[in-house]
């Protein structure tokens, strides 16, 4: 049952510490200048994992609760949700520590945009109100404007900055005009107000429908799904490495939420309409992440279009959970895309953790030149890319084949047996690729170039746990999915 407050501060709680830590690391960053810059990435890594730990913990027992006269809720998927980006940030600011020292990029800065970004997608994630979602999208996506155009002298990032910056406005425009079309259907910007008029026929179908299309398009662009996935790639390459895993992680749970908020709990009653949107989108995207990706020689690039095949992945598992009048696989459908989202984002950190981890001042690691013979200069990274190389092509017994059976298992319950065995076989195509990763690695000969010792044992430890979390949660994903189930249950019965 939904507690309802007209102004509960609790319910915001989560992004008030977060505005808190993020006021205190600029000001620190302000006085502090370059002596400050440990002092800076402690509190911001410290703040996190503190968030994190509160947020997580949060999950299992928090009511959930709509304040601030209905703008926000408070639930156990957004407190699990907001756990997971706050890690996932945590994390890269640890991986990126080195390379910001090494690369002509603002320290301190890079650390408030990511915790501005993820800021944001708090905001998103507790957004009850069209509004509210409108808002945090723009605080995410505009720290993340900045954040790509972070390395001044480099033509390629102020270039790919401009695309997503250019693009990301187009997307935001969709998602006002779907906005305003829900408005005027409905008279109201509130989530669940909007539900009401469309279960007692209040609201006018056809311009909820147009609507529709409409947000669904915008959700398209901050998911990075085909035919809206045009700067994914260009932004990957071009983006400092450091700034990728916020483009990679953070978004995806932000928008993740927002998309359970607004088509499950908002447009359930127009299901059947965008129900077939997302079914093509999840078609495009399979395809042209799997194909494209084998021409591609720059690794960042190929994690690109890795991004866009698995989202598709993802919107195949939101599709499943609604068929007709039938709701009975809903939360195996939404459980099963939940975990995706989150072993996705910890096997992005991994790969671009350790393309961090093998850069040096001057020279980023990021083609399969680089790759080659890895195993034999630096086995530690090598057998952890590895990993995420078998996760990311879903062979066992990594938690990519588990995510990945789940996902396919609620697509053949909906009766879409012919979309599941399509999925397969475009991630057959997609091993293709991987595996030329692992061939690199472990069977070419190694290039000439000074190889640079770790030199901070916390950068390696973290990666190390890191790259087994995608073994353990593939061999016992259990607890985990059933995690994801119970907050899924939790928060739609609310």
């Amino acid at each position: 049952m939904m507690t309802v407050s007209q102004l509960n501060l609790q319910t915001v709680a989560p992004e008030i510490a977060l505005l808190v830590l993020l006021s205190v690391v600029m000001l620190v960053d302000l006085f502090g200048r370059e002596r400050s810059r440990p002092v800076a990435h402690l509190l911001s890594v410290g703040g996190l994992i503190l968030i994190a730990a509160w947020q997580l913990s949060e999950a299992f027992l928090i009511v959930p609760t709509i304040g601030m006269n209905g703008l926000v809720v408070a639930d156990p998927m957004g407190a699990a949700l907001k756990g997971g980006a706050s890690l996932a940030t945590a994390i890269t600011l640890i991986y990126a520590r080195e390379t910001l020292v090494n690369q002509p990029m603002g320290f301190g800065e890079f650390h408030l945009f990511a915790l501005f970004a993820l800021l944001g997608g708090f905001v998103m994630i507790s957004a009850n109100h069209l509004l509210t979602i409108y808002l945090g999208i723009e605080l995410l996506s505009l720290s993340l404007y900045a954040a790509v155009a972070l390395r001044r002298d480099s033509g390629v990032s102020t270039e790919a900055a401009m695309k997503y910056f250019v693009l990301g406005a187009l997307a935001s425009g969709f998602l006002l005009y779907g906005m305003s079309m829900l408005y005027g259907a409905t008279g109201s910007l509130e989530i669940a107000t909007i539900q009401d008029k469309l279960a007692s026929g209040s609201a006018d179908r056809l311009v909820m429908v147009f609507g529709t299309v409409f947000l669904v398009a915008g959700l398209a662009f901050k998911l990075g799904v085909v035919p809206f996935h045009m700067w994914v790639p260009d932004v990957y390459q071009g983006a400092p490495t450091a700034t990728v895993p916020l483009i990679g992680a953070v978004p995806k749970f932000a928008a993740f939420a927002i998309t359970i908020r607004l088509l499950v709990s908002g447009l359930i009653g127009v299901a059947v309409d965008w129900q077939q949107m997302l079914l093509v989108l999840c078609v495009l995207s399979l395809l042209v992440g799997n194909v494209v990706a084998l021409v591609q020689t720059n690794l960042k690039r190929v994690l690109a279009y890795s991004t866009i095949a698995h989202m598709g992945f993802m919107l195949l598992a939101i599709a499943s959970g609604v068929l007709g009048d039938k709701i009975d696989g809903a939360v195996n459908a939404y459980g099963a895309s939940m975990f995706y989202v989150v072993t996705y984002a910890l096997t992005t950190l991994a790969s671009f953790g350790v393309i961090m981890l093998a850069s040096s001042k001057g020279y980023e690691f990021d083609t399969l030149d680089d790759f080659k013979g890895l195993a034999k200069r630096r086995p530690d990274l090598a057998w952890v890319m590895l990993i995420v190389v078998l996760s990311l092509a879903g062979i066992p017994p990594t938690v990519g084949f588990y995510a990945k059976f789940a996902v396919l298992e609620s697509a053949v319950a909906a009766g879409y047996v012919g979309l599941a065995i399509y999925a397969v076989m475009m991630s057959l195509i997609g091993a293709f690729f991987y595996l030329r990763i692992v061939k690199v690695m472990f069977f070419d000969d190694p290039l000439p170039m000074s190889d640079k010792p770790f030199h901070c044992p916390i950068q390696r430890t973290v990666l190390s746990v890191n790259g087994t979390s995608l073994l353990v949660l593939g061999i016992i994903p259990g607890p985990m999915m059933a995690w994801c189930l119970d907050l899924i249950r939790a928060s739609l019965a609310a």
